[in-house]
């Protein structure tokens, strides 16, 4: 069940993370400069998002990949942490953040893991299963991001697999971390569209955005779980 956290929370990080983190590195490159001021401009006008969501996770040592389909929800909160659901298709499980805590649920064995983001943000890597410190990502500033990365431009034109035109950027992490760096692409309109973590070991996990419904109809209610009766309830 922790394993699906990380990957869950790449996906998060396109929400929450990507629109601040080439603020500092742009300075003095004209093209990340126009990449960041579009990323701005896209989140300042981004309220709720619905899209499909594609995880891929390779293993380098075995050669296969894993692919994951699912759907995502997405809506700013002014002044309060923003309202975020990933709902995974086989296997089925969900996982929601909501007022600074993380519910998933896995139908198949009758259980919810929660726990709060912070409390996880604060944890040291060794603290913990890996792949749970990547909750850390939904709680760092602008300027932690800012000094955490080294930012380069790696391709001003790559196409994704759905057909997509992105920038395509490496973020590589400034002190050691628990994966080697990180990949995004960002659309013509400055939304980031898809992630790439690659780990020490050569393994990555890929979560791709597509069919995007921008600034639709979203309530508190749409990010609740709802779980039947009798499940167990874990606290991490």
């Amino acid at each position: 069940m922790i394993g699906i956290l990380r990957s869950t929370i790449l996906a998060l990080a396109l929400f929450a993370v990507v629109g601040s983190v080439l603020a500092a590195e742009a300075s003095g490159q004209a093209k990340l400069r126009e990449i960041t001021k579009r990323m701005d401009d896209h989140n300042r006008s981004l309220s709720t998002l619905r899209a499909k969501v594609t995880m891929v996770k390779r293993n380098a040592q075995l050669g296969n990949a894993e692919t994951t389909v699912g759907t995502a929800i997405y809506a700013k909160r002014p002044g309060k942490d923003a309202l975020v659901r990933i709902d995974w298709q086989r296997p089925d499980e969900s996982l929601a953040v909501v007022d600074g805590r993380y519910y998933m649920y896995r139908p198949r064995t009758n259980m919810v893991l929660t726990g709060s983001i912070k409390d996880v943000g604060k944890a040291k890597p060794g603290d913990q299963p890996k792949g749970t410190s990547a909750l850390a990502f939904m709680n760092m500033s602008r300027a932690q991001l800012d000094a955490n990365y080294t930012v380069a431009l790696e391709n001003e034109s790559a196409t994704l697999s759905n057909g997509v035109q992105t920038f395509h950027l490496r973020l590589t992490p400034k002190t050691q971390a628990s994966y080697k760096d990180a990949e995004l692409w960002v659309d013509v309109n400055g939304m980031p569209v898809q992630t790439k973590i690659n780990e020490h070991n050569n393994d990555s996990t890929t979560v791709l955005l597509s069919d995007l419904q921008k600034n639709v109809s979203l309530t508190t209610s749409n990010f609740k779980i709802d779980w039947p009766k009798g499940t167990k309830v874990q606290k991490s």
